[in-house]
């Protein structure tokens, strides 16, 4: 993996991709409306996050078409739930477990976590917490909890210490988080630009090696 030049001044500048890192990824929702995936698959990447639901009921417009293509990609997909704490955890598990469909070698499912709708945190920690075991329980995999780092460092340290981290630090500086708390993903940056997608773009690196990634996740028999 080529490595990229740091030229990064926060959220409202182009995000350029960063230095020092094997593994680069991005995520994607609706947002990106139409993604040119061959021109995709030359831009130096390797994981892709892809939304697919939210709240109880609420599916992401283009999950299934991109979710299908990734599935005979050489990037590594991924899909995650947009977490609502008003809404009753046990239908956000289900929205979420009836529609994603995984196979052996994709990254696990992953709740965005980002939000308090004006709950009470005690509450929110504890629909998390049903969320993430619930889950587990059913794909036999741990899940990754997405949140940015004044959100984990103020309300979530104490709560998710042995939960994979997939961190959002719109900075050249990787996550700090507190109690000596370590990131499995980086979300650096949410303006960057890539061939084959007109919109902006979220870019992640992960704190590992390419065969690190390939071992996380749903194991291949």
């Amino acid at each position: 993996m080529l490595l990229f030049a740091t030229l990064f001044l926060g959220c409202e500048s182009t995000t350029e991709r960063i230095g020092g890192y094997e593994v680069h990824g991005i995520d994607i929702s609706h947002h990106q409306k139409a993604i040119d995936w061959p021109r995709i698959e030359q831009a130096e990447l390797d994981f892709v996050f892809v939304k697919a639901t939210e709240g109880a009921t609420h599916i992401d417009s283009n999950f299934i078409k991109h979710w299908r293509y990734l599935e005979n990609s050489k990037l590594k997909r991924g899909a995650y739930h947009f977490f609502r704490p008003k809404v009753a955890v046990e239908d956000q598990i289900e929205n979420f477990l009836n529609l994603v469909d995984y196979r052996p070698g994709d990254l696990p499912p992953v709740l965005d976590v980002e939000v308090t709708d004006k709950v009470p945190m005690d509450k929110i920690i504890l629909g998390i917490k049903e969320w993430l075991t619930t889950v587990e329980s059913k794909l036999h995999v741990k899940p990754i909890l997405y949140t940015n780092q004044k959100f984990y460092n103020k309300h979530l340290l104490k709560s998710f210490t042995n939960y994979p981290l997939w961190i959002a630090r719109y900075n050249n500086k990787p996550p700090e988080l507190k109690n000596n708390a370590t990131w499995t993903f980086w979300q650096y940056g949410n303006r960057g630009q890539l061939e084959g997608i007109t919109t902006d773009i979220d870019f992640n690196v992960f704190a590992g090696t390419l065969e690190e990634l390939n071992q996380f996740g749903f194991q291949v028999p």
